[in-house]
């Protein structure tokens, strides 16, 4: 028997992840075609990226630009050679504002818009490269004077990004993405997002996407409503270490 190859490493990792997918969906009475796989493949080479879309994952996601623009211009060029399919790159790491017009250029979703200065950035890139852009408006999950955490708008913040977005002319509100907060239980977390979420619809019908929901707890992410999971390590193993 030959060894196995890093198609099927990316093969068998799928699987587990689709089937804890399942598993989640059929425990919270929900259907797995509501749920879209975003692999997230920071640090991993262009070559997995086209791996996984032979595999079937059209949704790579990308923390850190410059890194996803040479990863998207990479694979959108093997893949025209190729006749294969179209990749949708989610960029779901926080990102600078001097950096959005480039991630504009590639960039089909943005999970982690979290202020308004933010949003004028990226309606102008989207506008200049001629793209609408899908966009998420990051919330804060830390709860209440746990001081630096991760990344977001605090809930009292969030009506005003939805509404800047909502506004934008190459921008789509699409609805909220959080990360769950380090050493804590996610439920009450994921909870807390979906009831951002649904206040977010009262105003904006639309936005019903919640992306929530990593390797380590998706379970807890489609328990709570998560339209959209960010999975990296499940699927392409420990991450090599940053030079």
């Amino acid at each position: 028997m030959s060894p196995p190859t890093r198609r099927d490493d990316l093969a068998a990792g799928i699987g587990a992840v689709r089937r804890r997918i399942d598993a989640a969906c059929s425990a919270a009475a929900r259907a797995p075609g509501e749920i879209t796989l975003v692999v997230v493949t920071k640090t991993y080479p262009a070559d997995d990226v086209l791996l996984l879309a032979e595999l079937g994952e059209l949704n790579p996601g990308e923390n850190r630009h410059p890194e996803g623009a040479r990863k998207a211009a990479a694979c959108a060029e093997a893949l025209a050679r190729s006749g294969g399919p179209q990749l949708s790159w989610h960029f779901v790491g926080a990102l600078q504002t001097n950096k959005a017009a480039p991630v504009a250029g590639y960039a089909s979703w943005v999970h982690s818009v979290d202020r308004v200065r933010l949003v004028r950035a990226l309606d102008k890139g989207a506008s200049n490269a001629e793209r609408t852009i899908d966009c998420l408006v990051q919330v804060s999950l830390d709860p209440p004077g746990a001081g630096e955490g991760r990344s977001g708008a605090r809930p009292d913040e969030v009506r005003r990004v939805a509404e800047a977005l909502a506004d934008a002319g190459s921008l789509r509100l699409r609805g909220v993405m959080g990360v769950a907060p380090l050493d804590a239980d996610p439920a009450p977390a994921f909870a807390r997002l979906q009831q951002v979420a649904a206040r977010m619809r009262e105003d904006h019908p639309a936005a019903d996407v919640i992306s929530a929901g990593m390797s380590a707890d998706l379970e807890q992410a489609v328990a709570a409503g998560a339209t959209h999971l960010r999975v990296g390590r499940a699927i392409l193993g420990e991450r090599p270490p940053l030079g």
